[in-house]
């Protein structure tokens, strides 16, 4: 079993303690070389600058490759693309284009009336200017606000369509659920990468509260063994566990390819990383 090409995501962060532990996070996670890492955007696009200096700061001082979240929220369409322009020419060469939630308090997606209305737009005016490799979401698990599972397999055909050379799934629990939708996409003719996404447990509650935003499904037999394993003090090894044996699953069937969110919290990732035999490159420059 050939170990996979791996992505981490990050979050800018909005305060200093924040900060350092982005740092501490991009620090421990670099040595495992992944192919690329990613900074995401702020609910409502309220983090554009923080978003912005994190990619620059991450790609100049830590020599990584660095891809940019950008979304359609609460922006016209020329600040979005000058916002992309900056990123083009601070080197930055691969995008994350997505729609973007809601902005806080808002119950729906509503577009800018200057603005891109979709994610499907968004991507074509990126690939019109020829500067990026572009990446969008995907979605194995119904999206909240489609109308049925198939639509998540049409609307990724039409980002692919548009000009996305890749994409990355939101988090599921069971690898048969990305496995499904793979297999849906194949037969919708999507021919490009698409990579599973990857969500380390770091505390369930946690996780379930994000599950429940994203409709992932919980299966009843992880609640029960998160349930048992909280009362015994034995839920960090669980989570280590549910999440090799689930990345072990997909590379068994071929997935070369995996993406962390890491949430800014770097140790689960790289235990995973260390139990699917994925080890740290050591420079032997300073050894004597």
């Amino acid at each position: 079993m050939s170990a996979p090409r791996l992505s981490f995501e990050f979050f800018p962060p909005h305060t200093l303690d924040a900060s350092f532990r982005l740092w501490e996070t991009v620090h421990a996670l670099q040595s495992l070389k992944p192919e690329h890492v990613s900074v995401t955007y702020g609910a409502g696009g309220t983090t554009r600058a923080l978003t912005h200096e994190a990619v620059t700061t991450i790609g100049r001082n830590y020599g990584l490759r660095v891809a940019a979240h950008l979304t359609c929220v609460d922006a016209t369409k020329a600040e979005t693309l000058e916002i992309a322009d900056a990123y083009a020419e601070a080197g930055v060469r691969d995008i994350v284009a997505l729609r973007g939630d809601a902005p806080k308090g808002a119950a729906r997606f509503t577009p800018h009336p200057d603005g891109f209305a979709n994610s499907v737009e968004l991507v074509e005016a990126l690939a019109a200017t020829g500067k990026f490799n572009i990446a969008v979401g995907a979605y194995p698990e119904s999206h909240p606000e489609a109308a049925h599972q198939q639509a998540d397999v049409e609307w990724l055909k039409r980002k692919v369509d548009a000009g996305a050379s890749r994409a990355i799934t939101q988090f599921f629990f069971e690898a048969e659920t990305f496995l499904r939708f793979r297999d849906a996409c194949a037969r919708a003719g999507i021919d490009v990468p698409i990579v599973p996404g990857i969500l380390p447990i770091i505390s369930w509650e946690g996780a379930r509260r994000f599950a429940e935003r994203c409709n992932t499904h919980v299966p009843p037999r992880l609640e029960e063994a998160f349930t048992h394993a909280i009362r015994d003090g034995r839920e960090d090894l669980l989570a280590l566990t549910q999440c090799t044996v689930l990345c072990e699953r997909l590379i068994e069937e071929g997935v070369d390819a995996l993406h962390f969110y890491t949430l800014n919290r770097p140790q689960m990732t790289r235990n995973v990383c260390f139990a699917l035999g994925i080890v740290p490159e050591v420079s032997l420059q300073n050894v004597a």
